[in-house]
């Protein structure tokens, strides 16, 4: 049976990197984003090509599970996903297909990233208030795992093997060391707005290592960093620590 994993991160995370490293396994296919199309097609917001992106994707998210769920030559099936792009009140049953994991980042950080990608920023964009609400969510469907980790971005950075090598025991496969490193350059599985925010992830070979970063924020940034610490911090209490 093919293994699948959801990986339910918010933008400017580590996200893309951890796709990265999923994809470098010889038994694993990844999907990138699955939900984006469907998302702004919904909410009419306005992304770097976001005509190319909905023009891309199938955009009734009811296809989108149907696409997810469907038989793949792999034993492991990973999914990135961002959580801002679930309607909340659509049906979550289909997760109990996959094993749902939640990647978090500090709000600081993740603002200061997502600003140099697109001028405009909300608190609704940088997943952390949904995550928290599919967190609660996936606790209280009987369905679903009993437990979802929760993995920051800043503890796996200081020892990606040790969380990957968690992962993999978690999900019942083998750890590979080819997680850790990888050719650089795009990939097939890319979605079409890799051009507008994948350029770091494409001239990467490996994760970068964890550093301490001086950040500064207008007013409104700030504001909006600090309207999702509240969910961050709820999060982080839970995190899985190595």
């Amino acid at each position: 049976m093919t293994v699948r994993v959801a990986m339910w991160s918010g933008p400017r995370n580590i996200s893309t990197a951890l796709m990265r490293s999923w994809g470098n396994r010889p038994d694993t296919v990844v999907v990138d984003e699955p939900f984006y199309a469907a998302f702004l097609s919904r909410t009419g917001i306005e992304h770097p090509a976001a005509g190319e992106v909905i023009a891309s994707q199938p955009t009734d998210p009811a296809e989108v599970v149907r696409d997810l769920g469907a038989p793949v030559d792999a034993a492991v099936h990973y999914a990135k996903h961002m959580t801002h792009h679930l309607d909340q009140d659509a049906d979550l049953s289909w997760l109990s297909a996959f094993r749902n994991v939640l990647l978090i980042r500090d709000p600081d950080e993740v603002v200061a990233s997502y600003v140099r990608s697109r001028e405009a920023c909300v608190p609704a964009d940088i997943g952390l208030l949904q995550q928290l609400w599919l967190f609660e969510a996936l606790k209280g469907h009987p369905q679903t795992q009993p437990t979802t980790p929760v993995i920051d971005a800043g503890d796996f950075l200081r020892d990606p093997e040790a969380y990957l090598r968690w992962l993999c025991d978690w999900l019942g496969i083998e750890f590979t060391d080819r997680m850790l490193h990888w050719p650089a350059g795009p990939r097939d599985s890319d979605g079409v707005w890799a051009p507008h925010w994948y350029a770091a992830v494409e001239r990467s070979t490996g994760f970068e290592p964890w550093r301490s970063r001086t950040i500064n924020l207008t007013d409104h940034d700030a504001a909006v960093a600090s309207a999702c610490r509240p969910a961050y911090q709820a999060l982080a209490a839970r995190r899985l620590v190595l």
